[in-house]
């Protein structure tokens, strides 16, 4: 581990903002604050009270502060283009809460403004640090569970009609979509982590008559594995009150269950094993009843993997991948048959 002290600051203070505040907290040895900015004066001044964080007075004031050398974006993922190009330009590392964008094309074109001014990109992709996620890599890479033969996932979430009350929440200007973009965006991050990349789908998106919302609430869907297994999906904030997403691999030996932070494998020779504990996801009507440790690990693995020179999981372009993945979704439904997903952005 590195222990060069980075500047750091937090660009938006909405509710994805809180983890990513707590976090930078955790991390006072190693990093120093350098400033959080949200356009409204009061909300920007309340978070730096709340968190003890200095609040800058401008963008372009973080932007040429020489001792700021990483950037979290928490905005949402409209018109984010701007808020990078001023950044990179400025040669600032960037970690930017998920979606990228709001589109595939647009997640690109943020991709490679950072690859051409030669910074950092990092995707908060948290789930992927969680131990009991980490260990179910380490025994499908191992093989320990023997061919993965099909894969379930599964989001049960609830979200009440207030959450999407919020002006542009579930709406395809501001946020890209539904709950695949929003919620179900982490589960299939992971389960690509994991399992490899989708070659394609068949699905059914819609939205139900329990919110009154421009995206989908709702989706079922058929997956193909590049590596020759069948998947399925159900991703949905209409299951009230709200339980745990969940990823199965019925495998040769064993099938692997991971619900939330706690994995569990059901052997087919009896045995019975658990590997973390439960914990909160935010799968019900409170979206932020989760730990920060992941956004903490994710930032520090950062951090590490700029000073070290080395490469980074949910970098930038990995993220491609879980955003085309979800486009091919939308589109499966709206032409109702199969769609070829794209090519991996990371090949």
């Amino acid at each position: 581990m590195n222990t060069e002290r980075t500047g750091i600051a937090l660009v938006g203070t909405g509710m994805a903002a809180g983890p990513h505040a707590r976090a930078i907290q955790d991390l006072s040895s190693r990093l120093d604050m350098r400033g959080v900015y949200s356009r409204e004066r009061g909300k920007r001044e309340a978070f730096a009270a709340e968190y003890g964080f200095p609040a800058a007075e401008s963008l372009e004031a973080l932007a040429a502060d020489k001792d700021l050398d990483v950037v979290i974006i928490a905005t949402p993922p409209n018109a984010r283009a701007d808020l990078v190009r001023l950044f990179a330009g400025a040669g600032k590392q960037m970690i930017l809460e998920k979606p990228l964008e709001r589109t595939l094309a647009a997640a690109r074109e943020i991709v490679a403004i950072c690859a051409e001014s030669g910074v950092r990109l990092g995707t908060v992709f948290q789930y992927r640090y969680r131990p009991a996620a980490l260990r179910l890599k380490q025994l499908v890479r191992e093989g320990a569970l023997g061919r993965v033969a099909a894969v379930r996932v599964s989001l049960p979430w609830w979200r009440g009609q207030d959450y999407y009350d919020v002006p542009g929440r579930g709406s395809y200007a501001r946020d890209g979509g539904g709950v695949l973009i929003s919620q179900a965006i982490h589960s299939l991050d992971l389960m690509l982590e994991i399992c490899g990349p989708v070659n394609e789908v068949r699905a059914l998106a819609a939205t139900s008559a329990l919110h009154k919302m421009e995206a989908e609430d709702f989706v079922a869907a058929g997956l193909q594995f590049a590596a020759g297994m069948p998947g399925a999906l159900i991703a949905a904030t209409t299951a009230f009150p709200g339980a745990a997403e969940i990823i199965a691999l019925d495998c040769e030996k064993a099938t692997a269950e991971l619900q939330s932070e706690q994995l569990t494998l059901y052997w087919k020779d009896g045995k019975l094993e658990h590997f973390g504990a439960e914990a909160g996801s935010g799968s019900g009507a409170d979206p932020m009843a989760f730990s920060h440790a992941g956004h903490r690990a994710l930032i520090e693995d950062f951090i590490d993997a700029w000073r070290e020179n080395r490469p980074f999981g949910p970098s930038g372009r990995a993220a491609l991948r879980v955003q085309g993945l979800i486009e091919a979704l939308i589109a499966s439904s709206g032409q109702g048959r199969a769609v070829a997903v794209p090519p991996d952005d990371e090949d």
